[in-house]
């Protein structure tokens, strides 16, 4: 397997849930080996994905208020680098992060894959969201700002997503990008039992400097990084810690103790595995 960010060669580090995970030799950007077919994209992010639990979310609907409030979190933070504008945002599904943004002053739409998402957003949220990939929106709009929250780690094709968001980031314009640190304090300690290691729906897994270096190939330059606040719905935990502890007989017991978390309670998440950054268009 080649490295999508520097095309050095890459080795088998392990395998979880059936899927070999490999590393860089030279970046030590990881990837998962899953065989990408035409449909990936439709095949992992159904409507399972947002109501199933597991890797994905025990009810994404529920999220609204704290997804919102991490959209207008993000509309502060770069209030002190840009004026509000015009937004693309990616992996938009419901529209909930991207209503916080255009509660701020931001003029913003969506892309998503998931049709079911896109109609929600449309009809209950009051956002426009386009039902595709990144890939395949055709518009001739250039934005002031394409943001990917908890998005590129999920893209099959890292440098075919890249450019297209070049081509739709007006010149000047930002890319807000969040994402896991594999690098993380959090991330060394768990192993190969960190909960991001979840494949199929996450093939990759970041540094901030292999992100960057992804980023400065296809025109982007860094402005600034850091770690966001991050709230999480209490079932949202519970549905992320039984998926990571279950298939561990040492973890089943820990995994029963969930149940005590209060499904509707907002929880904050430590953040210390998270990492944002801002780059600007060169």
């Amino acid at each position: 397997m080649i490295c999508q960010i520097c095309r050095a060669a890459m080795h088998r580090k392990f395998t979880q849930r059936g899927f070999d995970i490999y590393e860089c030799g030279v970046c030590r950007h990881q990837t998962a080996d899953v065989e990408f077919l035409a449909d990936h994209t439709e095949r992992i992010y159904t409507d399972a994905y947002f109501h199933g639990g597991g890797a994905g979310y025990p009810d994404y609907l529920a999220e609204h208020e704290v997804l919102v409030n991490h959209g207008k979190r993000y509309a502060r933070l770069l209030s002190r680098y840009m004026k509000p504008g015009t937004m693309l945002d990616v992996g938009a599904a419901a529209g909930f992060i991207l209503k916080g943004f255009i509660s701020c002053g931001w003029n913003g739409q969506g892309v998503e894959p998931n049709p079911c998402m896109a109609e929600y957003a449309r009809t209950r949220v009051g956002v426009d969201v386009h039902v595709g990939t990144l890939e395949d929106f055709a518009t001739e709009e250039r934005f002031d700002l394409v943001s990917m929250i908890q998005v590129v780690a999920h893209f099959v094709d890292l440098h075919s997503a890249f450019a297209a968001a070049r081509n739709r980031t007006a010149s000047g314009g930002f890319l807000l990008i969040e994402t896991w640190n594999k690098d993380s304090l959090t991330a060394r300690l768990f192993g190969r039992r960190w909960h991001e290691y979840s494949p199929p729906s996450v093939v990759h897994w970041f540094s901030p400097s292999g992100l960057t270096r992804l980023c400065e190939s296809v025109g982007f330059a860094e402005v600034a990084r850091g770690k966001p606040t991050k709230w999480l719905n209490g079932a949202h935990a519970q549905s992320l810690l039984r998926h990571t502890l279950e298939p561990h007989a040492w973890g089943r017991v820990a995994a029963r103790a969930t149940r005590l978390i209060p499904q509707r309670l907002p929880i904050p998440y430590p953040a210390e595995d998270l990492f944002w950054i801002l780059y600007r268009k060169s």
